[in-house]
């Protein structure tokens, strides 16, 4: 059996030190299936955070789908192929109607990176507006617009405060509008505002419609597009929507997907108005090898059969409102818990050292996520403080996968409430 320390070390000289691993010991998953990851010595783990296999590890659906196609072509889109075009009816047909065109890339930070081209081309400004902490993407573009990888944002950037729905209710809003007012004094105009569905990275935050719908009338009124994210919060994930832009009762100019498009084979995309697109292509041109290949979408086609197959929208939004249910029970005997809040399988709990400072507890945090990993259950932790357990799982959790969840946190608090 391959020992850990010696795969770290190798990882480390081959891959380089900048690759980071989840968990102070570890994960060495040799096999998944379903809602489970198992290692070598066959001790299985509850996955409740992988959002990228949303239908479960190693469906035999998908597998079978890529397995199929593989084995008679694979090419790029300058070729004439159906499997593309069957794809784009079926998802387009998930979208409000003025968004008609797809174009596909092989990740979110692909996708991100061309509607933000798109946005400065078709507007002629150049500015982005992003909130503090947001995370969109990996690119040299993109990266500037993802304060929460460390780096400075680009000079074409400006942040404003996330919809903090905890500590200051609405107040966001004010920080985007002097940022507005700011640009508007220096004769600038924002190119894009780009949001999430679900806040992620700032801290797994679901505002209200009505403040979203004002910030997006706000950066079109001063001449911006609303691109919107819907890389984490896409496809069923949050259960009363298929997109989570659909909660806020928006149109959006642009979407961006990805992660669990092809349920861990690497597509995604983006979806926009046609004279968006129009417009763009008159002036640049836009080409990905491997973007909207025949086995890649005959991967999305599969996730998308079994989403609807086995219902899986309505069994977020069901084993969201368990999972809601339990984290309130925990948050009464827990005085840890500060907050509890999300959507359908994607919830946030944002641990506090007190109820009166509100001060977050980033250390017990990290002592809960590697707790619950020692007891076979995989979480992580988001946020500016990385103090908000970030709970994710895939969409074919059941009340038995939410109860396991929910009655290890419980012990895990049990034993590390008041250590910290």
């Amino acid at each position: 059996m391959t020992d850990h320390a010696e795969l770290i070390q190798r990882r480390q000289r081959l891959l380089g030190k900048s690759y980071r691993l989840f968990y102070q010991q570890p994960l060495y998953p040799v096999k998944g299936e379903g809602v489970w990851l198992y290692e070598a010595d066959g001790k299985r783990y509850l996955d409740a955070y992988n959002n990228v296999v949303s239908v479960g590890h190693c469906h035999p659906k998908v597998v079978d789908a890529i397995c199929k196609q593989a084995s008679q072509l694979n090419t790029h889109t300058r070729y004439l192929h159906d499997t593309i075009l069957n794809y784009a009816e079926r998802l387009l047909a998930r979208f409000p109607t003025h968004l008609n065109n797809l174009t596909m890339t092989c990740s979110g930070s692909e996708a991100n990176d061309l509607a933000l081209r798109i946005a400065r081309e078709v507007t002629g400004n150049s500015i982005a507006l992003v909130t503090r902490w947001a995370y969109h993407g990996t690119t040299s573009s993109i990266a500037e617009l993802s304060p929460s990888l460390g780096i400075s944002v680009g000079q074409h950037v400006r942040t404003f405060a996330a919809p903090d729905t905890f500590r200051c209710q609405g107040k966001w809003l004010d920080s985007l509008k002097l940022t507005l007012d700011n640009l508007t004094l220096k004769g600038l105009k924002p190119a894009a505002l780009i949001m999430d569905g679900v806040f992620s990275s700032d801290g797994v935050f679901v505002p209200p419609a009505d403040e979203i719908q004002q910030a997006v009338d706000w950066v079109r009124q001063a001449g911006g597009i609303y691109i919107a994210d819907e890389v984490q919060s896409g496809f069923a994930r949050t259960g009363n929507h298929f997109w989570g832009f659909e909660g806020y009762r928006l149109q959006p100019d642009m979407v961006t997907i990805g992660k669990p498009m092809g349920n861990g084979h690497p597509v995604a995309g983006l979806v926009a108005r046609s004279d968006l697109l129009d417009q763009f292509g008159e002036k640049q041109r836009y080409f990905n090898t491997f973007g909207g290949n025949p086995v890649s979408c005959a991967a999305a086609n599969a996730v998308l059969d079994v989403i609807e197959d086995e219902q899986l929208q309505m069994n977020a939004q069901h084993q969201g409102q368990r999972l809601q249910h339990n984290l309130e029970k925990l948050a009464a005997r827990y005085l840890s818990i500060g907050d509890i809040r999300g959507s359908g399988l994607f919830y946030g709990v944002e641990l506090v050292k007190d109820r009166e400072s509100l001060a977050p507890a980033t250390e017990l945090a990290s002592m809960i996520v590697n707790a619950m990993r020692q007891a076979g259950v995989l979480i992580s932790a988001t946020g500016p403080d990385a103090n908000v357990l970030k709970i994710r799982p895939p969409l074919v959790f059941t009340e038995e996968h939410v109860d396991l969840l929910t009655d290890t946190l419980d012990k895990v608090l049990l034993r590390f409430e008041g250590c910290y």
